[in-house]
């Protein structure tokens, strides 16, 4: 029974990569940090229906020590490293935490790995924000980055981290450089979902307008149902690599608004306000990537559309704001 270690297994990806796992007989262990608030954010893993065939560890990407305890009680085959701060606008107001868990926390876990577990497979979720002011039309694994935000700028660290250490070691270690995935797991500060809720929110009458910055920035959409098979297709190859993950289609944020709220028959541009205290200090305009190496290497290619996500999305946030009956 292979053995797998997810760090961010209470985020989105890691419940979706904890329950596919699952489905291909891996026991599954999380570390994951404790908070001020007490216990785990667990929602997103019993949403799925499957916190209760994971098992828990308190650990910091920050803590090499925790991570080399995680590491030597678990005995991982595979890790894949998830954790991270991953809201970009949170970036500019606490970039030196971004910098710690975002990107030295990818050296820690490589170190307590070299030294604990050096066979063990690793992947680093890198991310198409790397790319930044793009170099190329579609962003492929050749396209340099040119990073616009602290969290970006602390991916490419642990991308080319990950890439040193996989040459300089022999280490079994890939990166996905995933473009954007969603999914009604999503958490409410990004833009899908926050768009998914406000259309939900005012179709049931509980708000009435959403506040948005630059609607016209362009981006690759998928389901991180998707995605995560993507993680595990890459960790079983003979080879290490690198793979962009994508659709290849690029979506502004005014299309996607009007798509959910089409969903449940309203009109996107009665309800989408702009606030200019929204824009980012550097925005990324447009991003789209292109994965034909993932399909011809891997086999892997997106099931999940677009228009089939965002009704997901919506529909999910239905569910959650109507009033219980009775």
């Amino acid at each position: 029974m292979p053995r797998a270690l997810i760090t961010g297994i209470t985020g989105q990806d890691g419940a979706y990569l904890s329950q596919f796992l699952l489905t291909k007989g891996y026991e599954v262990f999380g570390m994951a940090r404790r908070t001020s608030a007490g216990g785990f954010h667990d929602s997103r893993l019993r949403w799925l229906g499957v916190y209760d065939n994971v098992a828990i560890i308190d650990g910091d990407l920050i803590d090499l020590s925790s991570i080399l305890r995680v590491v030597g009680d678990v005995e991982p085959d595979e890790v894949y490293n998830l954790g991270a701060q991953s809201f970009v606008g949170t970036s500019w107001h606490q970039p030196l935490l971004t910098t710690q868990v975002t990107a030295v926390g990818v050296t820690n876990m490589l170190e307590a790995l070299r030294l604990t577990r050096p066979g063990a497979r690793f992947y680093q979720a890198s991310s198409s924000e790397m790319y930044g002011l793009i170099q190329q039309d579609h962003q492929s694994e050749k396209t340099p980055f040119h990073p616009r935000s602290p969290y970006a700028v602390s991916k490419v660290y642990g991308h080319w981290i990950t890439v040193n250490y996989r040459e300089s070691y022999g280490m079994h270690a890939s990166s996905g450089i995933l473009f954007n995935h969603e999914s009604p797991l999503r958490g409410i500060e990004f833009v899908t979902r926050k768009v998914s809720d406000a259309a939900a929110r005012i179709k049931l009458g509980l708000a009435s307008q959403l506040k948005l910055g630059n609607i016209d920035a362009r981006r690759d959409w998928g389901h991180a149902r998707d995605y995560v098979r993507a993680m595990w297709m890459m960790l079983q190859q003979d080879t290490p690599d690198d793979y962009v993950v994508a659709t290849g289609r690029t979506t502004t944020i005014r299309d996607m608004c009007e798509l959910a709220f089409a969903h449940v028959g309203l009109n996107a541009d009665d309800y989408v306000v702009i606030d200019p205290r929204l824009f980012r200090p550097a925005e990324v305009d447009i991003l789209r990537g292109d994965p034909s190496k993932a399909r011809s290497v891997l086999g892997w290619r997106p099931e999940v559309t677009l228009e089939e996500m965002i009704a997901e999305m919506v529909d999910a946030d239905m569910a959650r704001l109507k009033p219980l009956p009775g």
